[in-house]
């Protein structure tokens, strides 16, 4: 999607918005997930365990959110957004060729995933340069790195995580531990010099500070079906804790996640819940970033403090 381009300084520039794309048919399920494997296909078992988890929650409604923060986004800014998936529909190449046909001279390009990983951010920005190298090499490009300690987007989940933990400690009759969770990447990334894991942290302990938490913990979620290890404490193993101290109930606040996807409604939801039931322990969750006004806020002044300054590729 798109708004009608708007000119500053006798330049035309935009945003385009990049995420992890989903699909939002099962049946597209095995050929989005060659995508995200780059064509190597998983085991039939592996493939109908995932599409038995999107069918458990109705599908991901990932792409619905992203479009609606892209649209909040164009409202709040008066330009151009675009919306690129690097696993689906519509892909980063179909957002290139159409900031190309809009004329478009300058783009600011966010990945909605706000801790920086070359698991992640790095494939984005390696895949968005390469489609604009080939399809609009006129356009200028300025990619975010970092933003994970943006001010904006420690404001939006504090918003979110103090309006869940009230509720649940209204539940529990009393304080209600917090657990920030983002999603895992392998040991051997953060040993090869990864920031991700150290920013996952650092968002975490800045939402803490704002919400005004004397004590929380951060665990990683979603580890990937492979043989290797992935960064943890593990959430079960955090639940298990709690447990252990008596613990009735805990908040699981998402930092790493943007949005409803099938990490958030299947792992935390389904998973997570049923794990804590069995072990005594209620587990509440802060709702997703999705369209909230101060997320969009957030988005804007990131693109719009970017734009104001030098811009290039």
């Amino acid at each position: 999607m798109e708004l009608s381009v708007a000119k500053d300084g006798g330049e035309k520039w935009g945003v385009l918005l990049l995420a992890h794309g989903a699909p939002d048919r099962l049946e597209d399920i095995p050929a989005f997930l060659l995508n995200v494997r780059g064509g190597r296909k998983l085991p039939e078992a592996a493939v109908n365990e995932i599409m038995r988890r999107y069918s458990l929650i109705g599908g991901s409604p990932l792409l619905r959110l992203s479009t609606l923060q892209a649209q909040g986004l164009a409202k709040r800014l008066g330009r151009p957004i675009y919306l690129g998936m690097r696993n689906w529909k519509p892909f980063i190449s179909d957002a290139v060729r159409r900031i190309s046909a809009d004329g478009v001279e300058r783009v600011v390009a966010i990945c909605l995933a706000p801790q920086n990983s070359r698991t992640s951010i790095g494939l984005y920005k390696r895949h968005l340069f390469e489609e604009m190298e080939r399809l609009a090499p006129q356009v200028r490009v300025d990619f975010i790195e970092n933003w994970h300690d943006h001010p904006g987007l420690v404001e939006a989940f504090r918003e979110r995580v103090a309006k869940a933990l009230a509720c649940a400690q209204g539940e529990a009759g009393g304080p209600v531990p917090v657990i920030f969770t983002a999603h895992s990447v392998p040991q051997k990334t953060i040993e090869d010099g990864d920031p991700y894991e150290q920013q996952v942290k650092e968002t975490a302990a800045l939402v803490a500070k704002a919400v005004g938490l004397e004590e929380y913990a951060v665990a990683f979620q979603s580890q990937g079906m492979t043989s290797e290890p992935w960064i943890g404490p593990t959430v079960e193993s955090l639940i298990d804790r709690a447990a252990a101290q008596g613990r009735r109930h805990l908040l699981l606040a998402p930092v790493g996640f943007v949005c409803d996807h099938v990490e958030i409604l299947y792992d935390i939801d389904v998973v997570f819940r049923e794990y804590g039931r069995t072990r005594g322990v209620a587990v509440h969750r802060s709702d997703s970033l999705n369209d909230s006004p101060l997320f969009i806020e957030a988005l804007a002044a990131i693109a719009g403090e970017r734009a104001g300054g030098q811009m290039g590729r």
